[in-house]
C-alpha cells in the first residue's frame, strides 16, 4: 500500500526517478540489479512517477551505471575489509543493501534531512550504518567520520547539481579528513548539461545543473591529493542488448566518438 507521502522539489526530486528506473529495471526477468528494496520502496510510497516519463531504457540505463558502482565498491572492500564507504547525496539508493559489506566496515549514508527521515521510514537498520542528515556541502558532517582508515567515497547522480564552485572544495574536504582510499562519481561535460536540462525527466522536476567536468585533470589542479586513475566505461555491449534502437544506436555512437563519450560518464581517482 502506498502510504508514504513525499513532497520535494528539484534537485531532490531527481531521486525518485533514479529509485523509480532502478525499481522497474528490477522487475524485469532478466533484471541486472534485482534490487528488491528499491520496488518495495517505490510500492510504498505515495506519488504520481507517470509525472517523471521514465522509460525502460532510462531504467536499464540507471541499472547499469548503479551496478557498475555496485562491483567497484564490492572490489575496494574485498582488499579492504576494514574500509569506510561514504556514499555522497545517497537518495533513496540501496547501494548497502545490494553490495552487503563486511561487517568490519562503517558505512555512511549522507543527504538532506527530509531523505535520510524518509530513508528511515522505508528501510531497514543494520549494523555500522550510518545515516547522516546534512547537505553534503556543509563541512560539519564530517566529523562523524573517522580519519584513520582507508575509504572509498561513491557519488552517483550528485555532482551535476552541486554549485561549480563547492564541488572542487567538497572533494578537497574529503580528501584532507580521509587518510586514503579511492574516489567514485559520474560526471558531465558542459555539452552533456545541456543534454540533460533537456531531458524530460530533469525538466519534470524543475532541476537545475551546474557543475561541468571536461577534462577529468582538472579537478587534479584543484585538488591536488586527488591522482585520475580511469574513466570507467560503463555500458558494454552484453548491456547496451537490453535496450531499445533508439538507446542502442545512441551507446554505439557512443563508444566510436570521443566527443560524445565525454559528455557524461564514471571517473574514478585515487587519493
Amino acid at each position: 500500500m502506498a502510504d508514504e507521502k513525499v513532497n520535494l522539489t528539484g534537485a531532490k526530486e531527481t531521486l525518485l526517478m533514479t529509485l523509480y528506473g532502478k525499481a522497474l529495471e528490477s522487475r524485469l526477468p532478466d533484471s541486472l540489479l534485482r534490487d528488491h528494496f528499491a520496488d518495495e520502496a517505490v510500492r510504498k510510497i505515495d506519488y504520481d512517477f507517470s509525472r517523471l516519463k521514465v522509460d525502460d531504457n532510462l531504467g536499464v540505463g540507471l541499472a547499469i551505471r548503479a551496478k557498475t558502482l555496485d562491483v567497484r565498491v564490492e572490489d575496494f572492500l574485498a582488499r579492504n575489509p576494514d574500509a569506510i564507504v561514504l556514499h555522497l547525496g545517497c537518495g533513496l539508493d540501496t547501494r548497502i543493501f545490494r553490495v552487503d559489506p563486511p561487517s568490519g566496515v562503517d558505512w555512511f549514508d549522507v543527504d538532506y534531512p527530509e531523505v535520510i527521515e524518509l530513508r528511515r521510514r522505508l528501510y531497514p537498520s543494520r549494523g555500522q550504518y550510518h545515516l547522516v542528515a546534512s547537505s553534503v556541502t556543509e563541512p560539519d558532517w564530517l566529523a562523524e567520520v573517522p580519519r584513520n582508515r582507508s575509504a572509498i567515497v561513491v557519488a552517483e547522480g550528485l555532482t551535476p547539481y552541486l554549485p561549480a564552485e563547492e564541488g572542487p572544495r567538497l572533494l578537497a574536504r574529503l580528501v584532507s579528513h580521509l587518510a586514503s582510499g579511492e574516489l567514485m562519481f559520474d560526471a558531465y561535460s558542459r555539452f552533456g548539461l545541456k543534454l540533460l536540462r533537456l531531458n524530460p525527466t530533469i525538466k519534470a522536476t524543475g532541476a537545475e545543473v551546474h557543475w561541468a567536468i571536461d577534462d577529468p585533470h582538472e579537478l587534479e589542479l584543484a585538488v591536488p591529493k586527488l591522482r585520475f586513475v580511469e574513466d570507467i566505461s560503463a555500458y558494454k555491449p552484453e548491456h547496451a542488448a537490453r535496450m531499445g534502437w533508439s538507446a542502442k544506436l545512441f551507446i554505439r555512437l557512443w563508444r566510436h566518438i570521443p566527443a560524445l563519450r565525454k559528455v557524461g560518464r564514471l571517473l574514478r581517482y585515487r587519493f
